[in-house]
């Protein structure tokens, strides 16, 4: 008996071809990933609860999240705590309580708003009080490599180069280096933009032995050996509020880059748009907040996430009472749509590409809700919008 006819280009590796993976474009670019796929995204100071602005930072990162794994790409992810840091101690100290019990009950209740929100615990939650040693190995793996330098108890990283890395003038990395507290005017160190990795604490601060006396970490320095510990020297994608640009993801990416000579130590950057209330930043140390507990009184958890989502994701935006009006009606249309019958595959497919063309939200939510069907279920699932 004859064989099969086989045609020019046949084989085990023709006939057993698939569908190249797909691939997510973020921050304008495309994004190849391997498995896992790993997200660092900086997290709460748990010393008050969570207003809208953080939240659309983790719904956002959340959604990156999700999308990866709609392509089949298993993530890990590590959402931090920073539980040392002289906010959360000073707060602690005026309420009469121990700094980790305040900071532990302030994470519960932030926990319980995430999940109204559907987003999806991380794989890793690393506390910076447990992370402690990790600061020193940072601390000395940077001296090691000259870095950083030792003065007076601190250690201090060599940061000259890091505004210009970023993009600012000196007078713009200086006022928000001023402004989120990294004393560009202390006169120990070389360089105004030389920055703490270990401090000495005083009296009042928590405080841990090291080689350089008993002290704390520097804010940055935590999150740089949190990163390091959980995911390893490199991310795919360093999450966060726009407004932690810099300093602190600038200072995070080369302490890391610095310690263990890996370049770019985060391939890709979602830096989530202001969430702004009358024109400002909101911000609890200015009070200028709408709190995610509050607007739960009145809306579903899918619709204030569907609200977040609704933009593209690194536009900042003013919040209005009538913005979460509409995307509760938007949140019931899609709902309506997906109880119709099935969509064409085109459908589909169309919202597939507007989540993997830089998390294109709006355009696939306006897809979904015209074609019904499996293109608004597949959304609603996608987006954890049930």
């Amino acid at each position: 008996m004859a064989g099969p006819t086989v045609h020019a280009g046949d084989g085990p590796a023709t006939r057993h071809r698939t569908r190249a993976p797909e691939t997510l474009r973020l921050a304008g670019e495309p994004l190849p990933l391997t498995v896992p796929a790993r997200i660092y995204v900086c997290g709460i100071t748990p010393y008050d609860v969570t207003h809208l602005g953080h939240a659309s930072a983790f719904v956002w990162t959340d959604v990156v999240r999700r999308v990866m794994r709609m392509t089949g790409v298993d993530t890990v992810l590590a959402r931090n705590v920073t539980d040392v840091d002289d906010v959360l101690t000073r707060a602690a100290a005026e309420r009469n309580r121990p700094y980790e019990e305040f900071g532990l009950i302030q994470e519960y209740w932030f926990d319980q708003d995430m999940a109204a929100l559907r987003v999806h615990p991380p794989t890793h939650a690393p506390h910076a009080r447990h992370h402690v040693d990790h600061v020193v190995r940072l601390a000395s793996a940077l001296l090691a490599t000259g870095a950083a330098y030792e003065r007076a108890g601190h250690v201090f990283f060599r940061g000259a180069h890091v505004p210009g890395a970023a993009g600012l003038t000196a007078e713009e990395a200086w006022a928000l280096s001023s402004e989120y507290g990294d004393r560009p005017d202390d006169p120990l160190r070389d360089d105004p933009f030389d920055v703490a990795v270990w401090q000495p604490s005083g009296p009042a601060d928590p405080a841990w032995p090291s080689p350089w006396g008993p002290g704390r970490p520097g804010w940055h320095a935590e999150c740089a050996a949190m990163a390091l510990a959980t995911l390893g020297g490199a991310v795919d994608v360093l999450a966060g509020g726009a407004d932690l640009a810099f300093p602190h993801h600038a200072y995070q990416v080369a302490m890391a880059q610095a310690a263990v000579g890996v370049a770019p130590f985060a391939r890709r950057h979602v830096r989530v748009g202001t969430v702004r209330l009358d024109g400002a930043k909101m911000a609890k140390s200015t009070g200028n907040l709408v709190l995610v507990s509050d607007l739960l009184r009145t809306a579903s958890g899918a619709a204030v996430r569907l609200m977040l989502l609704d933009r593209p994701w690194n536009r900042a935006w003013d919040y209005r009472p009538d913005a979460l009006q509409d995307a509760a009606r938007l949140l019931e249309e899609l709902y309506v749509a997906g109880g119709t019958p099935g969509a064409g595959d085109a459908a589909v497919a169309a919202v597939r590409a507007a989540l993997l063309d830089d998390l294109d939200v709006p355009t696939a939510v306006r897809t979904a809700v015209e074609a019904g069907g499996d293109a608004a279920r597949q959304l609603i699932r996608a987006l954890a919008l049930h």
